[in-house]
């Protein structure tokens, strides 16, 4: 394979969200049958035949039980693919299906790919969350030994920048209503027909379990506090928890997936790009605080793009909380208009190993359907890292 100049993207697809339970709507589907057809899926869109993908690289958080042994493969082979396309699965934390776009996208700009599946899946209701850590910790003693006060969950860390960039509780319950009105509206106007398809197994799976048409500040302000407990309220003094699971993102059941190739074998293939990536970053950023890094990550992409937040269409920032978008938003002197503009993973939900690539396709969508052109995708993860990439519709 020769040097490519450029990564572009085919084609997006997902599964609806379902409840990450017992009793949601994906609940009673293998995750390697979801992340199995939404690979199907997409070759039966394309046209293509398996075995010209040179790889499948899928995001997979909780690597145990029904998604160990190398989901990624597992789903290969399930989706019927040519035993000879190998497969493997990433975990960035949250942004571990956004991390296999940039390993795919990368390895055709350097010329060790022609043509990549990419995406992710969770099954948070058959594999719950935290369940790889089970039996152990992460903490070691040299990590002790740097952080002796310990580490936090995620939530707390949301109540910590929350405290930070002083967004008291009606402001983070304002945010969630309007993402879940934003993804009703969106989900009321067709938009996400094209990205959306149908789950076999599932049939009655149609539409994002999670969004709550209608819901209101005054319906979210009767939840209660979700992460305090006795002893994180002495550590941390300073806080007034108003982290609920209202304004989170809720544990969710997903799929997704997309096709990346280089731009001359799309030409070789009949296949027609609808957006070609501009720029990547990664970065690392305080631990405790956990979820700012799409900050630096943000600045770190616009400065090698040469661009501002201004010459940007639209941003797609992953709701994990409704703190951290806020902050960043604040941070950024971002429009709130062009702020998830569809709706986030608050309303949409939050599978965690699918997560970036449901981001690309709605940030795909949303640039064609309003003519824009430039797009950010930013994902927070856990330990305290971010990714970022900056998409261009053609």
């Amino acid at each position: 394979m020769s040097t490519r100049s450029e990564a572009v993207l085919i084609d997006v697809v997902r599964t609806p969200v379902g409840r990450g339970k017992p009793g949601g709507a994906l609940s009673e589907v293998h995750p390697v049958d979801l992340a199995a057809g939404v690979l199907t899926t997409l070759l039966e869109r394309t046209g293509l035949d398996s075995a010209q993908i040179d790889d499948v690289l899928l995001g997979c958080v909780s690597q145990v039980g029904d998604q160990s042994t190398n989901i990624a493969r597992q789903a290969v082979l399930a989706a019927g693919f040519d035993e000879s396309v190998p497969a493997a699965t990433i975990d960035r934390q949250c942004g571990s299906s956004q991390q296999a776009v940039h390993f795919a996208a990368q390895g055709v700009i350097a010329g060790v790919y022609d043509a990549v599946i990419v995406g992710g899946v969770e099954s948070m209701s058959r594999v719950p969350l935290g369940s790889s850590a089970a039996g152990g910790t992460p903490m070691s003693p040299r990590l002790r030994r740097r952080y002796p006060a310990g580490l936090v969950n995620q939530g707390v860390s949301a109540e910590l920048i929350a405290q930070r960039w002083g967004l008291d509780r009606a402001t983070l319950d304002a945010y969630a209503a309007e993402s879940h009105r934003r993804a009703a509206q969106a989900w009321s106007d067709g938009f996400f027909d094209r990205t959306v398809v149908a789950v076999p197994e599932a049939p009655d799976a149609v539409a994002d379990e999670t969004v709550r048409e209608g819901t209101s500040v005054e319906k979210l302000a009767g939840l209660p506090a979700s992460f305090r407990t006795d002893a994180l309220a002495a550590r941390f003094p300073e806080l007034d928890w108003r982290i609920t699971a209202g304004n989170s993102s809720p544990l969710t059941d997903g799929a997704s997936a997309a096709l990346i190739v280089s731009a001359e074998r799309a030409e070789q293939l009949g296949l027609t790009p609808r957006a070609r990536f501009r720029s990547f970053a990664v970065t690392g950023d305080d631990p405790l605080l956990m979820l700012t890094g799409p900050i630096p990550a943000t600045r770190r992409i616009l400065d090698r793009a040469g661009l501002t937040i201004d010459d940007l269409d639209a941003y797609e920032v992953n709701e994990a909380f409704a703190s951290v978008p806020l902050a960043w938003a604040a941070e950024l002197d971002a429009d709130p208009a062009k702020l998830n503009p569809r709706g986030g993973a608050i309303a949409l939900g939050h599978a965690l190993g699918s997560s970036g690539t449901r981001l690309l396709g709605t940030l795909l969508d949303h640039l064609e359907a309003t003519g824009g052109r430039l797009g950010l995708q930013t994902m927070c993860e856990g330990g305290g890292m971010a990714n970022a990439l900056l998409l261009e519709r053609l």
